[in-house]
């Protein structure tokens, strides 16, 4: 089996796999590469649906300072 984390997104793993979840219950995909969620910001828990991805307002406010240094 084959297992890799991704910077700051999902770990990648060869499917299929069964993954217990805390009531006790299992989630199963079949997909011969399968993304776990690791941020626990995912709609469909325990996979990853790329939620990691979505900017915040503080991000947002970063980069708008950086823009702003560099200017002459």
């Amino acid at each position: 089996m084959r297992h890799v984390t991704e910077p700051d997104g999902p770990e990648l793993v060869e499917g299929p796999v069964e993954r217990p979840r805390r009531d006790g219950s299992t989630a199963r995909s079949e997909r011969p590469v399968v993304a776990v969620c690791t941020c626990r910001r995912s709609r469909i828990y325990p996979w990853c649906d790329t939620s990691h991805r979505a900017r915040t307002r503080g991000d947002e406010a970063a980069e708008g300072s950086e823009r702003e240094g560099e200017r002459p």
